[in-house]
């Protein structure tokens, strides 16, 4: 089955100030597949991600060369709004962000701001995306409780239905499971499989076996290059450069 370019991104250069922290990045990321992004802390991996859907910008002093197209649209044209291109593409970052509000409020929160007013066509979006995010089961008794009592890996799933509940096309994880305990990141791994049959995944994640059993193309990034980007079976097994095959041996990073 031939998966198609979900997301594009052309000789991408970026520059905090003067400081270039990517340099002439070329990715085809494939639709309803997962994307890991691995490389040593401050490569550029959550740099790359971010452009994804336009978050470097709100960075200021930053500039960027190059394109990134969602479906062949240029994400970085003057007519692109970067809000709907953030309900398009949803971020879950490293520490759960809830906001401090209701359950409910969490995940009906993009709706409302969208200008959705039904009341059941809301309830069932909650419902459905929590369910998605696997876990329903866990809070619908406590849907209008604070999204704060929550556990943190309850909280990184519900950051998750809050994405999905806006029809969301592709998902980028940073670092989702680096504040998890093991039992948490199993169930947000185990989700990832499961949302990759709707959803275009990237996730920028340090541990190696994570993207190993997780992605289906693994990109390696050190020191702001992309050195070698592949199916994950090959980048592992059969790497073509020495410098990825030292970093998944452990030998640096």
């Amino acid at each position: 089955m031939h998966n198609r370019i979900k997301i594009k991104a052309d000789s991408i250069n970026f520059f905090y100030n003067k400081v270039q922290a990517l340099k002439n990045i070329n990715i085809d990321i494939l639709e309803k597949q997962v994307t890991a992004i691995i490389g040593p802390s401050g490569c550029g991996k959550s740099t790359f991600i971010r452009l994804l859907n336009r978050m470097d910008e709100l960075v200021p002093h930053t500039s960027i060369t190059g394109k990134i197209y969602i479906d062949d649209v240029d994400i970085f044209h003057t007519s692109a709004d970067p809000v709907e291109i953030r309900k398009r593409v949803g971020m879950v970052f490293q520490k759960p962000n809830p906001f401090p509000k209701s359950i409910f409020e969490n995940v009906s929160y993009g709706l409302k701001i969208n200008g959705i007013k039904d009341k059941s066509f809301i309830e069932e979006k909650v419902e459905m995306s929590l369910k998605k995010a696997a876990l329903w089961s866990e809070v619908k008794d406590r849907l209008h409780e604070s999204a704060l009592k929550l556990s943190g890996g309850q909280q990184q799933r519900l950051c998750i239905a809050r994405c999905l509940a806006v029809q969301t096309e592709a998902i980028l994880f940073d670092e989702p499971c680096a504040s998890l305990d093991p039992i948490s990141t199993a169930k947000i791994e185990e989700l990832i499989l499961e949302l990759k049959k709707e959803y275009t995944i990237v996730i920028v994640t340090h541990n190696m076996q994570q993207a190993a059993r997780s992605s289906d193309y693994t990109a390696f990034f050190l020191l702001g290059e992309l050195i070698e980007f592949g199916k994950t079976q090959d980048i592992f097994t059969k790497p073509n450069d020495s410098k990825t095959e030292a970093y998944i041996t452990g030998r640096f990073g």
